[in-house]
């Protein structure tokens, strides 16, 4: 459960893992899965996102240092754009235009399953803060969590997009 602080920032309770990059499986990890680890799973390969307009998608993620690198293609379609670290995003492009603009997944009452956001790791959380202010985003909540940093906005569809500071080691 999140709870408000006077400082208008979110406060997460404990819990055991924020982080488990695969060098660090835990225990539980095996267990779940009854003793096999999936070891040719190596990371996240992409992201799909789907969206209403090719162009102001491609400008808003443009912004942040994505650079459009195909599309679109498939029968979805879809169209990549990949930031220089190595970050890459479908934009599928078959969102409904009639389709409300409010994100189901995070501001319905009624809470569906399904991925709410993209967490992305940042090396200085100011620095950030202070070039999304200066791009015009607008930050939807902060958090602070065991000494990691975080943040969100929105893209023009409503995904949500975390900024993420992890705590010093």
């Amino acid at each position: 459960m999140l709870t408000n602080t006077d400082a208008g920032r979110t406060k997460v309770p404990q819990v055991e893992h924020l982080r488990c990059p695969l060098r660090r499986l835990s225990c539980s990890s095996k267990i779940s899965s009854g003793g096999r680890i999936m070891k040719e799973i190596t990371r996240i390969n992409h992201v799909g996102l789907r969206v209403r307009d090719l162009d102001v998608s491609r400008e808003f993620y443009g912004k942040l240092g994505f650079e459009f690198i195909a599309g679109p293609v498939g029968p979805e379609p879809v169209a990549i754009v990949e930031h220089p670290s190595g970050i890459n995003i479908n934009l599928i492009l078959n969102a409904s235009r009639d389709a409300p603009r409010k994100n189901v997944l995070m501001e319905d009452d009624m809470k569906y399953p399904g991925y709410t956001h993209i967490a992305l790791e940042i090396t200085d959380y100011d620095s950030a803060k202070s070039n999304i202010a200066e791009l015009g985003f607008s930050i939807t909540d902060e958090v602070e969590y065991n000494g990691a940093k975080f943040f969100f906005i929105r893209d023009p569809d409503g995904n949500v997009l975390e900024f993420h500071k992890p705590a010093r080691s």
